[in-house]
């Protein structure tokens, strides 16, 4: 395993032969090392991670992991997950390799973990990305021992508990926002609707059907390094048609006929996540209800159809989840208990056998 000194240029380089995870053969030329001990170490590590043997380290499986997954994760998923396992994951197994982390060391990262006091479903989201690098060198690079098979999950996928407004509490905080505010037209939307903060923030004037009382939701909205950036929904089934009443798309209408100037295709509240959440404690705080979260008035919509008796399927189109499992997983508990409707309908029926 040589490396070379380009006398010239005065640093040290690397060329050499390997073989990629696929089993075929490439050439890799490296320039630019300080020593020849960094060139070798180098080309070292790039073998180890290009065949794919699970010695590598943590860390260095890391970036394995996210070039293989490039295609498939939007780049909003790939920040956040890149953050907690830069933030919760590389500073206690960075520097072990891949197949020397034990079930052991896992449970005694989780204890570290859970010391910290992050919610559970925080835990949960920090844990499903440990459990995804696992998953990968196994079905992918072969990693013989999954130690994340052997450890429960901590934390919890679904809060115990769903914070939301009733209908009541929603008419009190509107109330004090400015009828002809921007923020007003996307307080009803997010209320009425049950869209994602992002589907809300990436709505164009093209988006609504004025005259079938439609809105169509093919894209979401976030900000990333200072710049704005638009792409796809969340998964598939999040693109999707909702049906709106009435008094929402003129209320819709009103406000983008007051919008000089605004376009089709222009986003029709020019405002980010960070502005319309203060302005949500701002109006909170002035009609005396309870802080909730953004994200809470999607729940506090699904609230609302359940005490309106909508099925949980028509729920789940409304709200583009991927699967039945989310919305009854997430909401099935606000359903009321047919039990006892159910023994009444078998004593029902137990009583006309009797009768016979």
């Amino acid at each position: 395993m040589p490396a070379y000194k380009d006398k010239e240029r005065n640093h040290w380089f690397c060329q050499f032969s390997y073989e990629d995870w696929r089993g075929e053969k490439q050439r890799m030329k490296k320039r630019g090392f300080k020593t020849k001990k960094e060139a070798l170490a180098w080309e070292a590590e790039f073998k180890t991670k290009a065949n794919g043997s699970m010695d590598m380290t943590l860390e260095n499986f890391v970036e394995v992991y996210f070039q293989d997954k490039a295609s498939d994760l939007k780049a909003r998923s790939i920040e956040n997950k890149q953050y907690m396992i830069e933030a919760h994951v590389l500073p206690y197994f960075g520097d072990k390799p891949m197949n020397s982390i034990t079930p052991s060391d896992l449970i005694q990262w989780q204890n570290q973990i859970k010391a910290k006091g992050f919610s559970p479903t925080y835990l949960r989201m920090i844990q499903n990305q440990i459990t995804a690098l696992f998953t990968h060198a196994s079905t992918i690079y072969n990693l013989s021992n999954n130690p994340c098979k052997k450890v429960k999950k901590m934390g919890k996928s679904d809060a115990d508990k769903l914070d939301f407004w009733t209908e009541a509490e929603y008419e009190q905080f509107i109330s004090v926002v400015e009828r002809d505010s921007y923020y007003y037209v996307m307080f009803e939307i997010l209320f009425w609707t049950g869209c994602r903060e992002g589907e809300l923030l990436a709505l164009t004037k093209r988006d609504v059907d004025f005259r079938e009382n439609r809105l169509n939701i093919d894209k979401t909205y976030y900000r990333s390094e200072g710049q704005d950036v638009i792409t796809t929904p969340k998964t598939e089934q999040s693109v999707r048609v909702i049906e709106i009443p009435e008094f929402l798309t003129k209320e819709i209408k009103e406000y983008v006929d007051r919008m000089y100037g605004l376009t089709n295709d222009d986003r029709m509240f020019p405002v980010g996540a960070e502005a319309l959440q203060h302005a949500m404690k701002r109006y909170a705080e002035r009609s005396g209800v309870k802080r909730i979260r953004i994200h809470d008035l999607r729940h506090s919509h699904v609230a609302y159809l359940i005490n309106q008796g909508v099925e949980p399927l028509l729920i789940k189109e409304r709200l583009g989840h991927k699967d039945i499992k989310i919305t009854l997983n997430t909401y099935g508990h606000l359903y009321p208990s047919r039990q006892r409707e159910i023994a009444r309908m078998l004593e029902r029926n137990k009583g006309g056998r009797d009768e016979r």
